[in-house]
């Protein structure tokens, strides 16, 4: 049985084990944390774990506490310096907070932070899916977030989206929900007149993209909608259902599982094992050069390759985002 429709998230048959993702702008506003709200949350997801569904939870926010308590400018993104110590202060409140209100619910919360280099070396990141399917087996909820306090911007996710399907990935699990700011991916931009919900994505195209537009709305967050489509391709890599859908609303969970507000990417391959966590992989450390003659000669023979001049260029930095999607084709 497959996740067809938003409502499978909410079927423990279905959907054993889910990631919801919660962004800055939906636990922090101007005042602080937005406390209501997020116990209705928690109150969702005790719901979940009684209906025999494991939760994980990837939760923003730490960066926007720790520089309302630093009193730093710009929600603490104003440098580098000041979005690392803004994370060093702000992830013991947000922790704490997690740890907080699933206690109230007799959950116990479990705090992973992760570097980008955690899940892309092999190593580390079957260590992280030892540690989740441990933690997960003995009842507990992972609460997880970017090591922002170490992090640099040459190795680093740089938003929680795509950090919720590497987890997704590693964790091997059956959903991912990213709660947003926005219903979910339109086929303009919302504010356009005439723009249209896309209640049902079946693989990220060129044109899927051309639909997003790039920055978080609320200037809170890191991710915006191009983050979570390339979340979503590293989802449906894996075999992996993604949900987006608005987290302004109480009880966001129920409104995109039971009034199927949302958009529903749905994979159309798995991979599984290493050429899994291969696929989803954000940083490339080299490329596979044919040169022209080699690449006519790939192209029409039996046995393609065979034939073509090939070298192996080793980079010891990243590739630019813009080179890894043309890359992955």
């Amino acid at each position: 049985m497959k996740i067809n429709r938003l409502s499978d998230l909410a079927d423990a048959a279905l959907c054993r084990r889910l990631v919801v993702k919660v962004g800055s702008s939906l636990l922090v506003g101007k005042d602080g944390v937005r406390r209501v709200w997020l116990e209705g949350l928690v109150a969702e997801l005790a719901d979940a774990r009684a209906r025999g569904q494991e939760v994980i939870v990837v939760s923003s926010g730490a960066i926007a506490l720790g520089a309302a308590k630093l009193g730093l400018d710009k929600g603490g993104r104003g440098s580098l310096a000041d979005a690392q110590a803004a994370a060093a202060v702000g992830q013991i409140a947000l922790s704490g907070l997690w740890a907080e209100l699933l206690g109230a619910h007799g959950v116990t919360a479990a705090q992973l932070l992760l570097t980008l280099e955690d899940l892309e070396d092999r190593r580390r990141y079957l260590n992280a899916t030892a540690t989740l399917t441990r933690l997960l087996d003995a009842g507990a909820v992972p609460v997880i977030n970017e090591n922002d306090s170490v992090a640099t911007q040459e190795i680093r996710f740089g938003d929680n989206d795509r950090l919720a399907a590497r987890v997704a990935q590693a964790a091997q699990v059956n959903a991912v929900l990213l709660l947003s700011d926005v219903d979910g991916l339109f086929d303009r931009n919302p504010a356009e007149p005439g723009a249209k919900l896309l209640p049902e994505v079946r693989g990220v195209t060129a044109e899927v993209h051309a639909m997003a537009t790039g920055g978080s709305s609320s200037g809170m967050g890191s991710g915006g909608m191009t983050s979570k489509l390339q979340a979503a391709e590293i989802a449906e890599r894996a075999g992996i259902a993604l949900a987006i859908a608005s987290g302004l609303h109480e009880a966001p969970i129920a409104r995109a599982t039971a009034d199927g507000i949302g958009t529903l990417f749905l994979p159309r391959r798995k991979d599984a094992g290493r050429k899994g966590w291969l696929g989803g992989r954000l940083r490339l450390k080299g490329a596979l050069v044919i040169d022209a003659s080699g690449s006519r000669e790939s192209s029409s023979a039996a046995m393609p390759w065979r034939s073509a001049a090939m070298r192996v260029k080793l980079w010891p930095t990243a590739w630019p985002n813009t080179m890894r999607s043309n890359a992955r084709g």
